[in-house]
């Protein structure tokens, strides 16, 4: 079997895809650039001077900003006013030949500058439109903005994560990057449906909407009578034993169950404790989840005696699910992205930089590594080719 990097050169899946992206920060950007990493032609339609917010979040990267480098490499940059008339028409000109536009622009920003989505797929009917925003359209909070964590704190997420009377956001931006896969897959999904009946589509997408979703066991708790789940930081409110452990060299590791068939293991195996799996309050889930901080004490002190390394082995000798509790640094350089070939060097104008292969790769699918584009690096290009006829 071929390298995970062993990608043809060449075009992509998505080669001849034409997307219009009107983004700011990370969900339309994320969505749109896993489109241009599998051929589509993106071309990010950016404020003359200021461009997208989050070009200016930091200088992480050789002065370039995370987040940016991250969200946007692919991507054509074009510089436009729409409120201008000349800019006006190369972009309605781009946009009717289009195949789909993805926009998360403030509540009512698209509708302010004639874009409204059923106006649009009425005067471009082939056209998928998808338009991002943070509670939707009615409703009494459809007005307000929506950043990452007012969705989390909204959505209740941040009051599953954390420790009881200190709720946290969850360390990476989980409400803007699945609006953003949610985004993706229904641009390819419209543009099936669009192969087999001729029209496009309106895709309305609700970050509060997302994060409800994903809320799903929680909310089903409290819809059928449960309690409020309650944080239990490094672990599940749903699920015990399943959290993090210090062992006796400084380490952390991270252990868990999903099954009673599991905890059976677990204590047997792991712990070598065979009478826990006999006792009546640890048997099943909903037990140990009651017990959790009597269990986690068990587990604990069996981790504290041991080093990471012996505990690692044991956990995989019984089939016990188990990680070292690792930073963002012993990411970038993990063994496993490595070996593997997940990463890649993209262009920038300030040389290349490092990016990851895109997640779900096809056997077979080219990717396209495009650079990543200064603001308006492609404004006059995009002008030229998408002029009026009468000018």
């Amino acid at each position: 079997m071929p390298a995970e990097s062993d990608t043809p050169s060449g075009e992509g899946p998505l080669a001849g895809v034409l997307v219009v992206e009107l983004g700011q920060a990370i969900a339309a950007p994320l969505a749109a650039r896993h489109l241009a990493d599998l051929g589509a032609r993106v071309v990010k339609v950016e404020s003359p001077g200021v461009g997208d917010t989050a070009r200016h979040y930091d200088g992480a990267v050789h002065g370039m900003a995370a987040h940016f480098v991250w969200l946007n490499h692919g991507k054509e940059s074009a510089a436009l006013d729409l409120t201008d008339p000349a800019d006006r028409a190369v972009f309605d000109r781009l946009l009717a030949g289009a195949d789909v536009l993805i926009s998360n622009l403030a509540p009512g920003a698209l509708g302010r500058l004639g874009l409204a989505p059923d106006a649009l797929a009425e005067r471009l009917p082939r056209l998928v439109v998808v338009d991002i925003s943070g509670y939707g359209v009615g409703g009494p909070i459809d007005h307000k903005r929506a950043y990452d964590l007012l969705v989390q704190a909204e959505g209740g997420s941040c009051a599953l994560t954390g420790t009881p009377g200190t709720p946290a956001k969850s360390g990476i931006p989980v409400a803007d990057v699945a609006t953003a896969l949610y985004a993706y897959s229904a641009v390819l999904v419209g543009l099936y449906d669009r192969h087999r009946t001729g029209r496009g589509t309106v895709v309305p997408i609700a970050m509060l909407d997302v994060v409800a979703e994903t809320m799903g066991f929680a909310l089903n708790q409290v819809l059928y009578g449960g309690p409020e789940p309650q944080p239990v930081g490094m672990g599940s409110p749903m699920v015990a034993p399943y959290g993090a452990y210090d062992t006796a060299d400084g380490q952390t590791v991270v252990l868990g169950t999903s099954s009673d068939r599991e905890w059976q293991r677990f204590a047997r195996d792991l712990l070598e404790r065979p009478e826990l799996v006999a006792d009546p309050r640890f048997a099943r889930n909903a037990d140990r989840v009651a017990r959790r901080d009597e269990l986690d004490g068990i587990v604990a002190a069996w981790c504290a005696a041991r080093d990471l390394d012996a505990v690692q082995q044991r956990a995989d000798a019984a089939g016990i699910g188990n990680a070292r509790l690792n930073g963002v640094r012993d990411l970038a350089g993990h063994p496993q992205l490595a070996q593997r070939g997940r990463w890649r060097e993209v262009a920038s104008p300030v040389g290349p930089v490092h990016a990851l292969l895109p997640p779900a790769l096809g056997r077979g699918w080219a990717v396209r590594g495009g650079p990543v584009p200064a603001l308006g690096e492609h404004t006059d290009a995009v002008r030229a080719e998408f002029r009026p006829d009468d000018d």
